[in-house]
């Protein structure tokens, strides 16, 4: 469990979003659950979702936003208000300031006076809580393996945590396969902790997680489309948020969309990994994927690429090659077994279980070591694109 503070973002200028998501997510610790654009919406969204601080972004119209911020922070003394603006009108600085926001933070931002702000609040006992990390598994393309990643690296997290169960969720609403993979049957799922996303409690979570003897607690996708369609965003950073309090891990499997849901994943995560294949195809979805992270102020140091199925033959490309192309260096290599890996999967056990000497059992179990124990060495590599990939790149 780690230091973490929560933020609900305001944001009605379009042009301001990236900047301000990026300032925010290179803070350590700090976790957005969730980001509205209309003024009327932020009192609901303080209702709505568990946070330690807000920070509202005031322009283009400070006069209309800046009573609603004062509001909020005169209502919910708990919540740290932040409010951000070009204006350095006196009346609207001590308008703030009487009403109880913490900061009045002026444009340009300034990084250092943000952090800081943010460090205050993380430093007081009362209000930074103690959450599990979250790290999602996101497949490059269809079949690249992030299930199977996500279930195992679940299960050997779990036996890592000295008795402590590691929750495992299901966010491909509509075909996810954890629940065949470790031969689960589930009666509730994530759509029945959707219905009252306000009201979840620990009884609740522990009724609707399916039980497996390795310690992995799973929440399963919903039993049918109708159910998936009605999850929302808000449903999603509910659960998870939720989660994170019992939890001293949480995998996701996932997301598979491209929705404001997937975004609030990606926001709410301390680990994104996407994993990738040796082929053209796989590389370069997850060329898409990292330019429009770039593009939307994401934290890369957040993201880890997991190259699986070394080994195969692939004629052409290699790992370095994808490094030299994305720029990136890989995090994790897991090679090919395919063998032992579709016989567990067929089987319905984990790996550690049905294939314990495998080297994809063995791999997996390395990378989990490497998450429960993160050190610095994997930054971001800048290469020239050359070969092969650079000029299937170049030609794009």
């Amino acid at each position: 469990m780690r230091r973490s503070v929560r933020v609900i973002v305001f944001n009605a200028e379009e042009d301001y979003a990236v900047t301000l998501r990026s300032e925010l997510l290179r803070i350590a610790g700090v976790q957005i659950v969730a980001e509205v654009d209309e003024p009327g919406m932020i009192e609901q969204a303080v209702t709505q979702f568990p946070a330690e601080v807000l920070v509202a972004h005031l322009d283009p119209a400070p006069d209309v936003c800046l009573p609603i911020a004062t509001k909020i922070a005169s209502q919910h003394p708990e919540l740290a208000v932040f409010v951000i603006s070009e204006s350095t009108n006196p009346q609207h600085i001590l308008a703030a300031m009487r009403a109880g926001v913490r900061e009045f933070l002026t444009k340009p931002l300034d990084s250092q006076l943000l952090t800081e702000s943010i460090d205050k609040v993380l430093s007081q006992a009362t209000s930074a809580v103690e959450l599990g990390s979250l790290i999602s598994v996101m497949g490059s393309i269809g079949g690249a393996g992030a299930s199977s990643i996500a279930t195992n690296l679940a299960v050997e997290l779990a036996s890592m945590t000295k008795g402590k169960p590691v929750a495992l969720v299901d966010l491909d609403f509509r075909y996810g396969q954890l629940g065949t993979m470790l031969d689960l049957q589930s009666d509730y799922t994530i759509a029945d902790l959707c219905e009252t996303p306000e009201q979840l409690d620990e009884g609740m979570i522990d009724r609707v997680m399916v039980k497996h003897s390795s310690g992995v607690h799973l929440l399963a996708r919903p039993n049918n489309f109708a159910q998936a369609d009605q999850i929302t965003a808000a449903h999603c950073a509910s659960v998870l948020s939720t989660l994170q309090h019992l939890y001293e891990y949480v995998i996701i499997d996932g997301p598979t969309r491209n929705d404001s849901g997937a975004l609030c994943v990606l926001d709410l995560a301390d680990v994104n990994l996407l994993v990738l294949q040796l082929l053209v195809t796989s590389v370069r979805n997850l060329h898409r994927m990292l330019e429009a992270l770039r593009d939307n102020g994401y934290n890369l140091d957040r993201f880890k690429l997991v190259c699986n199925r070394v080994g195969r033959e692939s004629s052409h490309l290699c790992v370095e090659h994808v490094e030299a192309t994305l720029g990136i260096k890989v995090f994790h290599q897991i090679p090919d077994d395919w063998k032992a890996v579709s016989s567990c999967i067929n089987m319905g056990v984990p790996l550690s279980e049905g294939a314990a000497k495998s080297r994809t059992r063995q791999s997996i179990r390395e990378l989990a070591e490497k998450l429960a124990n993160p050190h610095e060495g994997d930054e971001p590599a800048e290469h020239n694109r050359g070969g092969l990939l650079g000029r299937i790149f170049s030609a794009t």
